[in-house]
């Protein structure tokens, strides 16, 4: 009777691992992830940016020298609506109004120029819901960071992606080290206008402000200006950021 029962149990043990076996060989195969980088790459062109002036830096392409695309952003659906600029994709309205701020150690010896950064998007002023603030720990929306970015490379900022700020502002802190306080604080307010979606002023890239000229010299969103631009955001930076939020 033992024998009897030994060779039951094995012969339903057999027809359920048949019935797995064929059940895993019949299951539909779950699609491999298709790789965000064609459609980040697809993006970026889609705002003007032409293919010379974008880099492969391994985990984000990089445009204009200081503008990071992240390969695994989400890529906001259809056309950047339309002379300050913007990227498309910008902060949701919760997220706006409360953008934390994380100083990594290595750049806390430039928390004056960081603050006097964040005061001058704080303090635009008029009908505007955005909002900046330092935070110590987790969670935090963007983290600044001292990188050693080339030469000649002040900073790069980072575009939003999915309704939230760009997650990383990178400072060349070694270059930047002997520029007076203004520019220093000017190239970390610049960084932050771009996790923020505001693109260069004076590039011919992304979507048209509505209510800003062609040209705007004293824009602290010109590229290719550091230590050498405006320090104080423009009436037309102003307008851009009011109009985004």
């Amino acid at each position: 009777m033992k024998k009897n029962i030994q060779t039951l149990s094995s012969i339903v043990l057999s027809a359920l691992l048949l019935a797995s076996c064929s059940k895993s060989a019949n299951a539909p195969v779950a699609p491999e992830k298709k790789d965000n980088a064609a459609k980040v790459l697809t993006y970026i062109q889609s705002l003007g940016f032409s293919q010379r002036n974008i880099v492969d830096n391994g985990d984000a392409y990089i445009v204009d020298d200081d503008i990071r695309f992240p390969k695994d952003m989400k890529v906001p659906g259809g056309k950047a609506s339309t002379e300050q600029r913007w990227s498309g994709s910008k902060l949701t309205a919760a997220n706006a109004l409360n953008v934390r701020i994380k100083v990594d150690p290595s750049m806390t010896s430039m928390m004056p120029e960081i603050n006097s950064a964040i005061d001058q998007w704080n303090n635009i002023g008029g009908d505007i819901a955005l909002h900046f603030s330092i935070v110590d720990d987790a969670p935090y929306d963007i983290l600044i960071r001292d990188a050693d970015l080339g030469e000649g490379i002040c900073g790069r900022g980072t575009f939003p992606s999915g309704g939230s700020a760009g997650n990383l502002i990178q400072i060349n802190k070694t270059l930047i080290a002997g520029n007076s306080f203004a520019q220093r604080q000017r190239t970390i307010t610049h960084e932050i206008g771009h996790n923020i979606s505001i693109t260069h002023t004076n590039e011919p890239n992304g979507a048209i402000v509505p209510g800003t000229p062609a040209t705007d010299a004293n824009s602290l969103m010109n590229g290719g200006q550091c230590n050498v631009g405006a320090t104080v955001l423009s009436n037309y930076d102003k307008i851009a950021a009011r109009w985004l939020y």
